[in-house]
Parts: structure tokens; C-alpha cells; sequence
């Protein structure tokens, strides 16, 4: 059995395990062993339908020592006015130039196509999936998990549901390889999958009356209009301002979230309904135009079966036929773990602490990991913050998020760090305070964050006490 050393093992090269790796070795002259079990980068990248795109500008997603697309606003389409977001396969190919980036560095070796093992006290293994051959690898720091949240895609889940003979179900991925023509068209799932898939076959010309969506939950959206950075970051700073503002008034958590509605932070698909459901999720308002005009949603809890005349749910049944194309959104997407110290003996588990910025929360980590020694520093600064499900989830999430902000803006080492990642969606506030708009927006924001996230904090309390943020495996 082959024998290796190294300083760190990451298991998992998807966008977590790279950002990671890509600011640890630009602080630290360490060894490092990447491992996948795919063939390449990417993670679940290389997995999905072939339509999706990010969910947030490239301009702050990827590694930050390379640029994902060129940094520029949309002029034409659905993203009109926005910053780029990049194709599955131009996320393929750049995570692919990122590897070749980070192997040309002498510090990083990567083995694809293995499964990791955890060994015990003799090391763990790397096991090769097409010879079996094992390399044992002994660890001298950290093992990196960067697969606890490993997201769960249409395409390599089971669905919890089964569908008889003569009921056709496919996964998303398929719909760009339908041949003929449907009777109509089923998407079933409320998530962010099912909301891609309606405008996929809305801009591919399939009348709205065509498609019935199976919605068991509604979700909390956020306007992609206040998710914009760069030259557009005064929106993003207007968007903090205004929630906090809206926190920080609110008298309970209903209000709350009338307050973050009135003020364009939070966005409903159906204004009669009101969500249950948050998962970071980002739209336009073109697109929220789009999705409305599809009136026929089935709001009878999640699918049990699909016959070939009848769909089974969990609070009734509704009518199908053969001809009908069942459509497969179901999937979890973000994994609902529970928050762990990101930090201890011999380990680093990435997780969350900006919510819902994968990369840019990987990359803090691994500068964290290169610039502090005590692992209880560490974790001060970065404190896990499990991914929101329930729409009573953006308080915690909001709270930690602002407290870990309040802690960084107090090291001077970090905010420099930070001003100069490309992954942190809000550097470069300093070049717009010009801005009048910039100017009211910070003057909002500072004046109302500590009593936003006190008031939050009751409001969690309250909420974890009425049973309203009991978390449970969940699918879209």
C-alpha cells in the first residue's frame, strides 16, 4: 500500500473544498491532499440540469485568487441590470482551471475518482474507484470535511415517492431530452429546481395553462435586486439597512415579516399565500412575473405516488394521464445539518456563517485556519450557522450572520482580508460613499443594527419555544 504525508487532507473538491484550499495555500506554505470521489472539480456542478445557473452574481462566487466571467451587467434577458451568473458548464470548466491552478502551485495534490476512509490511529485511506488500489495518508494538521453539507440535487437523489407503470416521471435534468410532445407538464416541489424548471419551459414556449406545479410549501424569496455587488453594491448595503430597519421596529415576528415584505427584502410568488418556507432562494422580478402566470398550483402536501391516472398526495389526490410529464424538483438542495465548532482536535468541518455564501464562508475559514493559532479564537470568528428551512429561520440565520459581522468589523487583519476577497459581496462600500444613497443607506444600517439583532434575538427565543423552528429532513 502506497504512503503519503500532508499537512492537510480535503475531503470533497466541490466549491467549499476549493475555496478553502485556494486561501490556504495563499496564506501558508502548506501541503495539501485533495479528494473526490467525481472525476474532477466541482462537486455537484458536473451533476446538474444542464438550464440552472448560479442563484447570485459570479462576480462573488468561485475562489478568490481567480475571477468567475468577466464582471460585468447583463444588458439584455431575465437578468437584465444585474451582474453575470454563470452556466453549470462554464462552472464546470472554471473549477477545472482552478485545480490546474492549484496543482501548478506545488502545494496541492489532487485524487480523483477515491473514496475517502477514515483509517483510525494508523491514518486514513484513499481508495481509487476503478482499481481499488488503497494509499494510506498521514494527516500532520487538519482533515477538511468539506461534504456536511453536501447539497442534494434531482439528479443523483432518490425520490421519496414512486410512480407506476404507464405514469411517465422524470428528473429535471431530462426535460432538454423530451423528444415529442406532452399532454402537459407536473413539476413537482417548491424549491428553487422546481422555480428554474417553470421558466425553463415558459421561455421554451409551453403555455402556462400547460403546466401544474405541486407547491407543498411556499417560500420567502429574496429580490435579486439587493444581492448585487461591485458597482451596484449600494443596493446590497440598502438592502441590509432596510431589514435591519424593519427588525429593529418590528413589534413580533408577524410584523416582522410584514416589515421585511413592505420594504422589498423578503418577495411571496402568491400574495394570498403566505410562506412557510426560506431557502435563500433569489429571484428577479422578472422572473416572479414569469412564475406567477402559472395559476394552477397544487397545494395538497407532498406527492405519495403517482399512479397512471391519479397522483397521490398527503392531504388528497388529483387526476394525471400518460400523456402527462411528471417533473422531478423534489430534491433537498442546501442539507439541513445541525451547526458544529468548525474548529476542533484534528478537524475543520466547513459550514455556513455569512448565510447562505458557501465559497466566501469557506475562504474566511481557511484564511481563519492560516492566521490565528487557538482553535477557540477560531470559532469565535467563525461561528456555524445551519442553512434556514422554515421562513422563522431567516431570524436565526440573520442573527449569527450580524453577530460574526460585528465580531470581524472589530479585527483590523480581517476587514483588510476581507476588502480584498473577491468571494465578500460587500468590499468596496469606500468607493461609493459619495453615493447619497450610500451615505443613508450606512447611517440606516449602523443606527439600527444592535437593537435589530436584540430584537431578533426575543424573537428567535420566541419562535424556538412555540415549536416554530424545529427542523426536520426536508424536501422541496
Amino acid at each position: 500500500m502506497a504512503r503519503i504525508d500532508t499537512d492537510y487532507l480535503i475531503v470533497g473538491a466541490g466549491a467549499t473544498g476549493l475555496a478553502f484550499a485556494d486561501a490556504l495555500i495563499a496564506g501558508s506554505d502548506a501541503d495539501v491532499v485533495l479528494v473526490d470521489r467525481r472525476h474532477g472539480p466541482g462537486g455537484h456542478w458536473n451533476d446538474a440540469y444542464p438550464f440552472v445557473r448560479l442563484h447570485q452574481p459570479s462576480a462573488f462566487y468561485g475562489v478568490n485568487s481567480r475571477v468567475l466571467g468577466s464582471d460585468s451587467i447583463d444588458s439584455a434577458g431575465p437578468n437584465a441590470g444585474f451582474y453575470q451568473r454563470a452556466t453549470a458548464p462554464e462552472i464546470c470548466d472554471y473549477y477545472q482551471r482552478v485545480l490546474e491552478d492549484l496543482l501548478a502551485s506545488g502545494q496541492v495534490r489532487f485524487f480523483g475518482m477515491s473514496d475517502y476512509l477514515n483509517g483510525g490511529p494508523d491514518g486514513c485511506q484513499l481508495v481509487s474507484r476503478l482499481t481499488g488500489e488503497a494509499t494510506r495518508v498521514r494527516v500532520q494538521r487538519r482533515i477538511v470535511d468539506a461534504r456536511y453539507l453536501e447539497t442534494s440535487i434531482p439528479a443523483t437523489h432518490t425520490p421519496s415517492f414512486g410512480a407506476e407503470p404507464g405514469a411517465r416521471l422524470i428528473p429535471v435534468n431530462d426535460l432538454v431530452r423530451l423528444t415529442g410532445p406532452a399532454s402537459g407538464y407536473t413539476v413537482i416541489g417548491a424549491g428553487k429546481t422546481a422555480m428554474d424548471a417553470c421558466i425553463w419551459l415558459l421561455d421554451s414556449g409551453v403555455p402556462p395553462e400547460m403546466i401544474r406545479w405541486i407547491r407543498p410549501r411556499d417560500a420567502w424569496l429574496l429580490d435579486r435586486a439587493f444581492q448585487q455587488p461591485l458597482e451596484l453594491v449600494t443596493w446590497l448595503i440598502e438592502g441590509v439597512s432596510l431589514y435591519l430597519e424593519a427588525a429593529a421596529q418590528a413589534e413580533d415576528i408577524s410584523d416582522l415579516f410584514s416589515r421585511l415584505e413592505a420594504c422589498g427584502q423578503l418577495v411571496r410568488l402568491d400574495p394570498a399565500v403566505e410562506p412557510a418556507m426560506y431557502r435563500c432562494a433569489t429571484v428577479s422580478q422578472a422572473e416572479l412575473g414569469s412564475l406567477r402566470r402559472i395559476e394552477n398550483v397544487i397545494r395538497l402536501g407532498r406527492v405519495v405516488r403517482i399512479g397512471p391516472d391519479r397522483i397521490v398526495l398527503e392531504e388528497g389526490s388529483i387526476p394525471t394521464d400518460g400523456g402527462q410529464i411528471h417533473v422531478d424538483c423534489s430534491a433537498a438542495g442546501l442539507r439541513l445539518s445541525p451547526g458544529r465548532p468548525i474548529f476542533a482536535d484534528g478537524r475543520i468541518t466547513l459550514q455556513q456563517i455569512r448565510t447562505c455564501q458557501p465559497a466566501f464562508n469557506a475562504a474566511l475559514v481557511g484564511y481563519v485556519e492560516t492566521s490565528r493559532h487557538e482553535d477557540t479564537e477560531k470559532n469565535l470568528l467563525c461561528p456555524p450557522n445551519p442553512y434556514p428551512d422554515a421562513a422563522t429561520d431567516w431570524i436565526s440565520a440573520t442573527c449569527i450572520a450580524h453577530r460574526a459581522l460585528a465580531t470581524w468589523l472589530g479585527d483590523a487583519d480581517l476587514s483588510a482580508w476581507m476588502e480584498g476577497a473577491r468571494l465578500n459581496a460587500t468590499r468596496g462600500i469606500g468607493q461609493h460613499l459619495t453615493d447619497p444613497r450610500m451615505k443613508s443607506a450606512l447611517a440606516r444600517m449602523f443606527a439600527n443594527a444592535e437593537p435589530a439583532v436584540q430584537k431578533l434575538e426575543t424573537f428567535q427565543a420566541q419562535a424556538q419555544q412555540a415549536g416554530r423552528t424545529t427542523r426536520r429532513p426536508s424536501r422541496s
